[in-house]
């Protein structure tokens, strides 16, 4: 796998010229149109086929996985223009293996809300070793809020495991922190929530449950640990895992209202695996920089190791980027969130050049708007999630885990195939 960085007159006919590619594949690998005007600075992924198979009247992939030895998941994320599903014609040209020197083999994760687009789901299960889709809610009683549309069936079909996402949405679809401390100061209700979620988990099949409560106070901190670790004990007697999301901590003693709930030593100890939400530095009301500038990001992976295992460890990796209005005035700009695609397109149709960040190591450009607005965007590309991908593997951590799948990223699943075996 090679990334290419895109340079004044290259064209997609080009490019694929320079490494001896089918044109037409990569650019329908990177979800580009073959004619479309490439971007200065843009990215495009080029992989290189070792093994091919010519599809032959009454093939199927699970025929053709069993001829050549792989799985039916290897070949759908081989050949990305199958999103996912299985339809084959007489003359497709399936790539059985590619060119690769893998990083090894982690778990890969990813958040998805229920009304995420079938299709868009459907093309980038066969790279995840877990789907969550987000989120059961606790009710006032501690009752489980469900989320609405179950993903869980389009997830078995495709060979991906789900986690069930507990968080502390209520009835009204907003976040309570109340609904975490009714829940983490009653026994009771603790013992119910915990029964109530092993019982929904059986019913539809989770494999886990992953637990986001934020913004606690220090004074909950060990309570969270214990329900934590009570659900662990009851998911585990059933083959399950438990998953704890965890703020992006530099210190035990950092101060806020986002950090000093979650104790990374208790929670460590509580769960199967925790997940760091290493992103939004760059968020929607604070000034233009990087989502996840990767220096950030390893000061929190370094302090999380010197508190929990690696095998325990999930790096979260952003799949988005935003776009700000200059001056940015604290208080009250607001940034726009947007995709890898569409800050792509935002550059072609306002002539800018898209630069990369060697501190951050992130893409972002400006741009003049039609009323003379000057914006600046911070994105994610191929080289900020190989950059990403690669500290988790040098870190030795179990993986990574995608906020969140609702967005087309074509590159960022190239990448993956490229780097890793998935689990």
């Amino acid at each position: 796998m090679v990334i290419h960085v895109v340079r004044s007159g290259d064209t997609i006919y080009s490019i694929a010229r320079d490494y001896g590619v089918n044109p037409a594949r990569l650019a329908a690998e990177n979800g580009l149109s073959a004619q479309a005007a490439l971007v200065i600075g843009q990215t495009v992924t080029v992989q290189f086929p070792d093994t091919v198979h010519i599809v032959r009247a009454g093939e199927t992939l699970s025929s053709i996985a069993r001829r050549y030895g792989v799985t039916v998941r290897a070949l759908q994320r081989n050949n990305r223009y199958l999103l996912g599903r299985g339809d084959l014609r007489v003359g497709d040209v399936l790539v059985i293996a590619y060119f690769r020197a893998p990083l090894g083999r982690f778990f890969t994760g990813g958040y998805a809300y229920p009304a995420i687009d079938r299709t868009l789901l459907q093309s980038v299960l066969p790279y995840l070793s877990a789907l969550t889709p987000f989120t059961y809610g606790i009710g006032r009683e501690g009752a489980l809020l469900p989320p609405g549309e179950d993903l869980t069936a389009l997830a078995a079909a495709a060979g991906t495991k789900t986690l069930l996402h507990l968080s502390t949405v209520t009835e009204e679809g907003t976040f309570s922190n109340g609904r975490a401390g009714m829940v983490l100061r009653s026994g009771d209700i603790r013992a119910f929530l915990t029964e109530a979620l092993l019982a929904e988990a059986e019913r539809l099949g989770y494999a886990g449950a992953d637990v986001d409560f934020e913004f606690l106070g220090a004074e909950e901190s060990a309570a969270y640990a214990d329900f934590v670790a009570q659900l662990r004990r009851r998911f585990n007697e059933t083959g399950r895992t438990v998953t704890a999301a965890l703020a992006p901590k530099t210190s035990a003693d950092q101060p806020g209202q986002l950090y000093e709930g979650h104790d990374y030593a208790l929670l460590g100890a509580a769960a199967d695996h925790v997940f760091l939400m290493t992103y939004e530095w760059g968020y929607l009301y604070g000034p233009p920089m990087a989502v996840a500038p990767l220096p950030n990001v390893e000061q929190v992976v370094d302090y999380a190791l010197t508190e929990i295992p690696a095998g325990k460890l999930i790096l979260g990796v952003p799949l988005y980027g935003y776009d700000w209005t200059l001056p940015f005035v604290q208080g009250e700009s607001r940034a726009r969130s947007l995709s890898n695609e569409e800050a792509v397109a935002l550059a072609r149709r306002y002539g800018a050049e898209i630069a990369y960040d060697e501190t951050a190591r992130a893409p972002w450009f400006r741009y003049r708007d039609e009323v003379g607005n000057t914006h600046e965007v911070w994105f994610e590309d191929a080289r900020s999630i190989e950059e990403k991908l690669r500290l988790a593997a040098r870190k030795g951590m179990y993986g990574v885990g995608f906020w969140n799948l609702d967005r087309p990223f074509p590159q960022n699943w190239l990448v993956v195939n490229g780097l890793y075996d998935v689990l």
